[in-house]
């Protein structure tokens, strides 16, 4: 009887001793794939890195190496790409259905063809939608289609994931009048995870689309949140990569100081994230590791994704000779005549930008403007072959001072030659076509005090000096707003920037077929005084 009670004290002791390892041990870990600012581009860039097919292939063999894994989308991909264009997200739908996406959020662009494009997408999708902070329910085609959540069972854990979308979508696209946009982010998301914490989900992902600084504010301001995948900045975040925002992931604290982990993947599918995160018995998160992945040329293509691809490029080809309207002039985009002096495509431009977002002043680099258009016939080859960069619109407040600084910039590099001529040959592509001003410079100055006169039009369309303390609304492309071309007063001093607009070529696109035929002409928007551009060859 003794040896009885001996050996059950024995077996109840070693259990009291096993409880705690075990609990200890009960951690859960999982690998999240993501990417996001896709637009369109499927196929790889003219390096040879990324592309659908290059994705899918490091997808299955992270897939292969894990046991739980995810891969969601941050949004943005429609508008970019001739691709679109023609599919109008069918193309994406498909794509994302064969390398098996588990969820997306819905970018700005998503909403840029109305609710009807938006809604067949989100049918064809074999994946959930979510957003939180828009208000489907009164849409005719919307309603019901687009969650605020979603509880996906990934090793038989339950994963929450809540979608985000920036505010600014309902005035910077084409959403219908019917659906409404929350502002109050923090408090959005702070619901959604209440509602998922009390039906018992503990491990919660904010998929998001609005931007590196405004994930790292939710990130910081809501409770419970433990990884948030980004989009929307193009940011890249990467602990290998030069040029990286940041190391990936970005370390964070939540509001009630549990570790809140924040990732991007840059843009145009050029690179895959992953995030490899452990979960502690209490859903939070106990180690992580992860980076970056460049979908290398020296990555196989996926064969059935490539091939999926090419069938979608198919029509394409013939597309880039479809006709957009006529020009009644020769539109001059000659290097030798954009990059030194007022050329006519250069106003057309600069017209298109200013008509798309509404500003006061438009300021477009010439190295931007890469060729002729002939009289006659406008194809949409021909704008691609313009404008082959696919830049975003960037809107933005702007100091007189700083516009000043902006043209002074632009004119910074202008060489004379021996005859005391503006010399064509070599000139930099930061030389400003503009639109909605007019500028003189002198460049017998030294460069940063070249820019002797500056209008701004007025409201009755009349010309009058600019006003150094005066605010003024502008627009630009996001390659010069973010610094490129050496405007780093754009980068520094604009006020409320948004660099997400429409893209160049289908600004220009729309506005020849809104105004055809085309007709622009040179109009003294820019003028040297003290020197003369050297005549042409």
């Amino acid at each position: 009887m003794l040896r009885k009670i001996s050996l059950f004290v024995s077996v109840l002791l070693l259990a009291v001793l096993w409880m705690p390892v075990a609990a200890q041990d009960d951690t859960y870990a999982l690998t999240i794939m993501h990417t996001n600012d896709v637009h369109a581009e499927h196929e790889p860039n003219s390096d040879g890195n990324g592309g659908a097919a290059r994705e899918a292939t490091v997808v299955k063999q992270i897939r292969d190496e894990v046991e739980n894994s995810l891969l969601l989308d941050g949004g943005d991909r429609f508008t970019g790409t001739l691709f679109h264009i023609q599919w109008k997200g069918q193309d994406s739908a498909q794509i994302m259905n064969m390398i098996g996406y588990d969820a997306m959020t819905l970018g700005n662009h998503e909403f840029d063809n109305g609710d009807e494009v938006l809604a067949a997408f989100v049918d064809a999708l074999n994946f959930p939608v979510v957003t939180a902070d828009v208000d489907f329910s009164q849409s005719p085609v919307l309603a019901g289609k687009v969650q605020p959540y979603v509880v996906l069972e990934v090793g038989g854990q339950q994963i929450g994931i809540i979608g985000l979308v920036v505010p600014e979508t309902e005035i910077l696209s084409s959403p219908g009048p019917e659906l409404v946009f929350s502002h109050d982010l923090v408090g959005v998301t702070q619901q959604m995870v209440d509602e998922l914490t009390a039906q018992g989900v503990d491990k919660i992902i904010l998929l998001t689309h609005i931007g590196i600084e405004a994930d790292t504010m939710v990130a910081q301001s809501v409770s419970g949140v433990d990884v948030v995948v980004g989009g929307h900045s193009h940011t890249l975040l990467s602990n290998a990569y030069t040029g990286a925002y940041g190391e990936y992931p970005l370390v964070l604290e939540s509001a009630s100081g549990e570790p809140v982990l924040v990732v991007q993947a840059s843009t145009k599918t050029l690179y895959l994230g992953r995030l490899d995160v452990e979960f502690d018995a209490s859903g939070v998160l106990s180690s992580w590791n992860g980076d970056t992945i460049l979908l290398s040329r020296y990555i196989p293509a996926d064969p059935d994704v490539s091939d999926l691809v090419a069938g979608l490029a198919e029509p394409i080809a013939e597309m880039r000779t479809r006709p957009v309207g006529e020009a009644s002039v020769y539109l001059t985009g000659d290097r030798s005549v954009c990059r030194v002096e007022e050329c006519n495509l250069g106003n057309l431009i600069a017209d298109a930008m200013r008509a798309d977002s509404g500003a006061q002043i438009a300021m477009m680099n010439g190295g931007g403007i890469r060729a002729d258009i002939d009289e006659g016939e406008i194809t949409l080859g021909e704008v691609l072959t313009v404008q082959p960069f696919q830049n975003l619109l960037s809107t933005f407040s702007l100091k007189g001072s700083d516009v000043i600084a902006a043209l002074e910039n632009g004119v910074s590099q202008i060489q004379l030659d021996a005859n005391g001529n503006v010399q064509r040959e070599g000139a930099a592509g930061r030389f400003l076509q503009v639109s909605g001003l007019r500028y003189t410079a002198d460049p017998t100055l030294e460069p940063g005090s070249r820019i002797v006169s500056v209008e701004v039009m007025n409201d009755a369309g009349e010309y009058e000096p600019i006003d150094p303390d005066t605010i003024y609304t502008a627009v630009s492309l996001n390659f010069m707003r973010t610094g490129g071309d050496g405007f780093s007063v754009l980068n520094d001093n604009a006020i409320d920037p948004y660099d997400f607009g429409d893209l160049d070529f289908e600004v220009t696109l729309n506005y020849i077929e809104a105004h055809n035929p085309v007709s622009a002409e040179v109009e003294g928007r820019i003028t040297y005084v003290n020197a003369e551009v050297a005549p042409l060859p």
